[in-house]
């Protein structure tokens, strides 16, 4: 497992995870499971349904945890290719 922390979000790639590539970030009482598109250099909440937890989580938490990614895209994947080695 790898974890890095930015803005207060902590981000981990596990090694039993699957693609498409993806961390799992947390904040406050919120994880958001975001996926890494490397193609277009985009991000996005996992197509799943247990993408944000807790059902309820606040919008905001999800879209900083987000806005956090975007800015540490390179060293986010950079985890994931880590942990994937």
């Amino acid at each position: 497992m790898g974890s890095l922390r930015f803005d207060g979000v902590r981000f981990f790639a596990y090694p039993q995870d699957h693609e498409p590539r993806h961390v799992h970030g947390f904040y406050a009482e919120t994880e958001a499971i975001v996926e890494l598109r490397e193609a277009d250099k985009t991000v996005a909440l996992a197509d799943r349904r247990d993408a944000t937890r807790p059902g309820s989580a606040k919008r905001s938490d999800v879209k900083h945890i987000l806005r956090v990614v975007s800015e540490h895209f390179s060293e986010l994947v950079a985890l994931w290719e880590d942990v994937h080695a």
